[in-house]
C-alpha cells in the first residue's frame, strides 16, 4: 500500500459452502458473470510518452469508466494505464500486471515487468500497468484523513484504557472521515468494481482475452477475474497468494503468526552476524534487547518521531523483504550499543514513514477491505481475539488490528466474498514461499486447490514477499517458460515444482544487497 499497503493472507483449509453470490442489490456486481454493457467498448485510447529514466519505453494513457458497473450511463471515474508495447511479430496480447494492495500502484510496475523479463518475453506483449480505481493518477483518487499516520502515534499495544481509548477514536475519525468525504463512492470501491474495470480495459484493448499477472492482493484479484470472467483469460500469474478463504479478518490473524515468526528469523540472521553487529548470538536475547528498544522508544521516541508504533513500523518490511535485514539491524546496533538514534529514525523514514501517496493507499485498502467482506462490528471480539493472538505473537498483532480497526466503524455494508473456485480457467500459474509472512504457504496451497488445472512453484525455505522477478533464476524461468509457451509443470502432487531460495543477505560490508529485489518490493509496497 505504497509503503503500507497489506497484501493479506490467510489459513490452510477451504471454508466449506462459502457463498457465491455477492447480493443481487449489491453495487458491485455478482461472483457470477455480471451483467455488463457495451458501453465502453468503442472506447479509443490514446497513448502519451511518459517514459522515465529507468523505463524510457513507457506509455500513459487514461480511460473512463462507470462508478457503478450496473448503471453504465451514469457517472464516471477514470482509470490511469501505462504500457510498454510489445515489438515482437509473436504477438501475445496484453499483460495486465498489479502490485497488490489493495492501493498500489501499477503504473511503474509496467515498466518493472517489461525490462525484468527475458527480453524476447516481454517482446511478445503489451504489458499493461493501471492504477486501480480511487489510486494514484485515476481520479477521483481517494485520501480519508491526510497525515494519518503522522508519528508519534499511540502505543500500539493498548496496555491501559486510555491507549485503548485514543487508538480506537484515531480508527473512528478515519472511518468517519472516508464516510464524510467518499459517501457517494465508497459503496463502489471494492475488489468486484475494479475486476470490472479490468474487463473494461480488456475492450479498450480491443483483446477477446487477457494475460495477467499479479503479486499479492493481485492474486486475490486475479482469482476474482477469473471467477467472473473465465472465458477471457488467456495466461495468469500469481505470485505470493492470498487465501480468499480468509478475506479479510482471518487473514490478518493468520498473518500476526507468520510476521512474527519472520522477526524471529531476523534475529537468528542477526545472532549469526553477532561479529558486525555485537549483539549476541543468543536470539532470545536479541529479541529481549528489541522489545526492551520498543519500550525505552514508548517512553522517549526518538527525534520526536519514532515511537513503540513507528517502531513496528519501521521493522515490519524486514518481514516482506530480507534484503532490508541489514539496514535495520546497524539501526538495531546503533541504538542499543551506541545509543545513538540517528540511524533508526533514517530507516523510518525511508522504511515506514507516509506521505501523501501512502495515505490514498492506505485509504483504499481500508475501503476495499471494508467493503469486500464482513467484518466484527463489536470491538470487544477484537479486543479478545488480537489479545489471545498478543500472547503468542507480539511482534505485529496490535499493530496490525489498529491498522484495520476502521472496518470495526465502517460507514458502508460489506459484501460477500467470492468463491474463487474455477474449473473453468486456463492453467494459472502460481508462486509461493514456504515462509512467506504476508501471505503466508497456506493461501498458495488453497488456491492451487481452488483453481483447476493450476501449477504450484514452491520456492522452499524462501521467506520474502513477491519471489519472481527478484534475481532467483529457477522461478524465472518456469515464469519465463510460462509466458512464452503456455507450459506449467505437473507433478502430481501438492506442488509442481520446487526451486531454492536466494542465499540470505550479508552485512553491509560486503555490498551484497539485489537492487532488482529492492526495486520490485518498493514497487508492491509493504502490507502489499
Amino acid at each position: 500500500m505504497n509503503r503500507r499497503a497489506a497484501a493479506l493472507c490467510g489459513a490452510a483449509a477451504v471454508v466449506a459452502g462459502m457463498i457465491t453470490a455477492i447480493p443481487a442489490d449489491a453495487s458491485s456486481g455478482s461472483a457470477t458473470a455480471p451483467r455488463t454493457t457495451q458501453a465502453t467498448d468503442a472506447a479509443k485510447l490514446t497513448w502519451k510518452k511518459c517514459g522515465t529514466e529507468d523505463y524510457p519505453t513507457l506509455q500513459c494513457a487514461s480511460l473512463k469508466v462507470p462508478l457503478d458497473h450496473a448503471n453504465p450511463h451514469g457517472e464516471r471515474i477514470t482509470l490511469a494505464l501505462s504500457r510498454v508495447p510489445h515489438t515482437s511479430k509473436k504477438y501475445q496480447g496484453p499483460l495486465l500486471v498489479n502490485p497488490g494492495g489493495p492501493g498500489g500502484s501499477g503504473l511503474t510496475l509496467a515498466g518493472f515487468v517489461a525490462a525484468s523479463l527475458p527480453k524476447e518475453v516481454a517482446s511478445q506483449y503489451d504489458v499493461i500497468g493501471f492504477d486501480p480505481r480511487g489510486v494514484g493518477a485515476s481520479k477521483p483518487a481517494l485520501n480519508c484523513r491526510p497525515g494519518h499516520f503522522s508519528p508519534v502515534r499511540p502505543d500500539s499495544v493498548p496496555s491501559t484504557e486510555a491507549i485503548e481509548k485514543a487508538n480506537l477514536d484515531r480508527a473512528q475519525a478515519f472511518a468517519q472521515a472516508c464516510g464524510t468525504k467518499y459517501a457517494k463512492l465508497l459503496p463502489y470501491i471494492d475488489t468486484v468494481s475494479a475486476v470490472q474495470d479490468m474487463d473494461a480495459i480488456r475492450r479498450a484493448l480491443g483483446a477477446k482475452k487477457i494475460n495477467y499477472f499479479g503479486y499479492s492482493y493481485g492474486t486475490y484479484l486475479g482469482a476474482v477475474y477469473a471467477r467472473l470472467y473465465p472465458d477471457r483469460v488467456r495466461r495468469m500469474v500469481l505470485d505470493s497468494i492470498v487465501d480468499p478463504t480468509g478475506v479479510w479478518y482471518d487473514d490478518n490473524i493468520a498473518q500476526d503468526y507468520a510476521f512474527n515468526d519472520r522477526h524471529r528469523a531476523f534475529m537468528a540472521w542477526v545472532a549469526k552476524h553477532n561479529a558486525t553487529y555485537k549483539l549476541g548470538t543468543d536470539p532470545e536475547k536479541i529479541e529481549a534487547k528489541w522489545y526492551a528498544m520498543r519500550a525505552a522508544l514508548a517512553k522517549k521516541p526518538a527525534d520526536n518521531t519514532v515511537g513503540a508504533s513507528e517502531l513496528e513500523d519501521t521493522f515490519i518490511p524486514g518481514g516482506y523483504f530480507n534484503g532490508y535485514w541489514p539496514y535495520l539491524a546497524e539501526a538495531f546496533a546503533a541504538f542499543v550499543n551506541d545509543k545513538n538514534d540517528d540511524p533508526l529514525v533514517e530507516a523510518y523514514e525511508n522504511f515506514a514513514a507516509v506521505d501523501a501517496a501512502g495515505d490514498n493507499g492506505y485509504s483504499i485498502y481500508a475501503s476495499v477491505q471494508c467493503r469486500d467482506a464482513a467484518w466484527p462490528r463489536d470491538w470487544n471480539q477484537w479486543r479478545d481475539d488480537n489479545w489471545a493472538v498478543y500472547e503468542k505473537a507480539p511482534f505485529m498483532t496490535w499493530n496490525n488490528a489498529w491498522y484495520n480497526a476502521p472496518c470495526a466503524f465502517w460507514p458502508t455494508d460489506s459484501l460477500e466474498p467470492v468463491d474463487v473456485s474455477n474449473d473453468s480457467v486456463p492453467p494459472v500459474l502460481l508462486f509461493q514461499a514456504t515462509d512467506d509472512a504476508a501471505t503466508p504457504y497456506e493461501g498458495g496451497v488453497t488456491v492451487h486447490q481452488l483453481l483447476g488445472g493450476s501449477s504450484l512453484v514452491v520456492e522452499e525455505g524462501g521467506g520474502n514477499h513477491g519471489i519472481t522477478l527478484s534475481g532467483n533464476t529457477c522461478l524465472d524461468q518456469h515464469l519465463a517458460t510460462y509466458l512464452t509457451t503456455g507450459r506449467v509443470p505437473r507433478s502430481g502432487g501438492e506442488v509442481d515444482a520446487v526451486c531454492e531460495p536466494l542465499p540470505e543477505p550479508q552485512p553491509l560490508s560486503t555490498k551484497s544487497s539485489d537492487s532488482r529485489g529492492s526495486t520490485l518490493h518498493g514497487l508492491i509496497g509493504f502490507r502489499g
